[in-house]
């Protein structure tokens, strides 16, 4: 409807018809799709700023590359985002893949996504699209009331589930999830305060994770690490569960519609016999260099995303960065999952030789002397000091 209101004027239409013949001059037949979907994505991080005003949610592709290296897809398994925005979750999975394995193990990947805005559902079929990717299937719909992917009466199980749903979305309370599909399935770890479905979020993921391979990753308000309530209780639920492998705290402003810093929350169906009972802690609010383009944005680098990623891997305490903590420990703090609690990075402290410290004072010292008679002589010549 937008689009045929602005055709309606003449002028515009008249702007959209040299656009047209401008772009059908240049042939683009043997242009790389990996150049036309950065264009793509040029475009629509350009516009992310306003569109943040208005609700929308552009995921810096950096924070989503860390979670993607993190997860780690394979040819042959499935990625379900179910607030799929644009779609780069998606297509980060799978260049993941094609960029280890080539083009043709990354269409063995099978892409799933749900969206609840059609105009954000349109911008992510292009940009699908666009990048030359086709085995993708997107669908419109409200994904905690009505998700859309099933088998039979059951939600659909992937190998790997990765979002970043909209934080603190308000409205999803118990009376209204009841009133939706699954809910017994999607939130038996309790059901979220009306101010906030965030754990929602996290427990439709959990429901949608295979319970052999399913693999979870969730950008999400740090918020919701430690708030009492409702929220507690699912918190609760899913740390006895020994859902939880890793919380990442990221830096703040990396985000276009707010400064606050953000978490990053890895669950696993099927952890690792040695992660077991544990849940590694990682502080990386240090870890950014500046926005190349936006002045008050930070960004994660490369070097920041590896060390990260690194972290993850080696599953590992290291000063200051990350620490893995017993449940045992976690349920002592009442279930607070708050980063800061278990790990702070250290302040740099300067070293200092006291030897050398006190020889550069008696210096000084031995120095300030020579000045000062040097001084007091000249105000004598100039009889400013009595003899």
């Amino acid at each position: 409807m937008c689009f045929v209101q602005f055709t309606t004027n003449r002028e515009n239409a008249e702007l959209l018809r040299q656009l047209v013949e401008l772009f059908s001059a240049k042939p683009l037949h043997h242009v790389s799709p990996d150049i036309l979907g950065d264009a793509y994505e040029w475009i629509l991080r350009y516009f992310a700023p306003q569109k943040a005003k208005e609700g929308e949610v552009y995921t810096p592709r950096e924070v989503i590359r860390l979670i993607v290296e993190i997860l780690n897809p394979k040819p042959g398994e499935s990625v379900y985002d179910p607030a799929c925005g644009s779609g780069g979750m998606l297509i980060s999975s799978y260049q993941h893949v094609e960029n280890e394995q080539g083009k043709s193990e990354a269409d063995k990947l099978f892409l799933f996504g749900q969206e609840a805005n059609h105009k954000t559902l349109a911008l992510a079929k292009m940009n699908l699209y666009i990048h030359d990717i086709r085995n993708a299937q997107l669908t419109l719909g409200d994904t905690l009331l009505y998700p859309k992917f099933k088998e039979g009466e059951r939600i659909k199980k992937f190998d790997m589930v990765i979002a970043n749903p909209p934080w603190n979305q308000d409205g999803y309370d118990e009376e209204i999830l009841k009133r939706g599909e699954f809910w017994k399935e999607g939130f038996k770890f309790g059901f979220p305060p009306k101010q906030s479905a965030d754990w929602a979020w996290i427990e439709h993921m959990l429901a949608s994770a295979d319970d052999r391979t399913g693999r979870v990753g969730v950008v999400i308000d740090n918020g919701c690490l430690f708030r009492g309530g409702k929220e507690k209780v699912i918190r609760t639920g899913v740390v006895n569960a020994d859902l939880i492998e890793a919380i990442i705290l990221l830096p703040e402003k990396l985000f276009y519609n707010t400064g606050a810093p953000g978490a990053v929350i890895i669950l696993n169906k099927n952890k690792p016999e040695e992660r077991t009972e544990k849940v590694l802690f990682i502080n990386a609010s240090k870890e950014f260099q500046q926005h190349p383009e936006v002045r008050k944005l930070n960004q994660l680098g490369d070097e920041q995303i590896e060390k990260i990623v690194k972290a993850y891997i080696e599953f590992d305490d290291a000063d200051g960065f990350s620490k893995v903590v017993d449940i045992e420990k976690i349920k002592e703090n009442d279930y607070n999952l708050n980063v800061t609690l278990y790990v702070f990075p250290e302040e740099e402290t300067e070293k200092i030789d006291l030897a050398e410290e006190w020889k550069e004072l008696a210096l000084l010292e031995k120095e300030l002397e020579e000045v000062t008679g040097k001084l007091e002589g000249h105000l004598k010549e100039l009889g400013y000091m009595g003899e």
